[in-house]
């Protein structure tokens, strides 16, 4: 029997916009379904986005924030300073 492939996150970005969407989407009191059926997406890549392991194209960011009621820069800005640290390292 085949091993099961354990999914990766992507990078750290897809892992705060992970836990963004993961946040407002319980906010507004939504199931992993229920967002994926408003945004005419799989229940699957909604989850995987929610845990970092896909990253949103420009159309998808869109049709979440539809199904969100909210702006695209609601989903894609980060938490606090530390995330910032994590997404734009400084140069050394």
């Amino acid at each position: 029997m085949p091993k099961a492939r354990t999914a990766k996150p992507s990078g750290p970005e897809a892992v705060i916009f992970g836990a963004r969407l993961q946040q407002l989407r319980t906010k507004r009191g939504l199931t992993t379904q229920a967002l994926a059926e408003a945004a005419d997406m799989s229940p699957s890549f909604v989850s995987n986005l929610e845990v970092g392991v896909k990253v949103p194209s420009l159309t998808t960011l869109v049709r979440l924030a539809v199904a969100l009621e909210c702006k695209v820069t609601e989903l894609v800005r980060p938490f606090d300073a530390h995330d910032l640290q994590t997404l734009i390292p400084k140069r050394k």
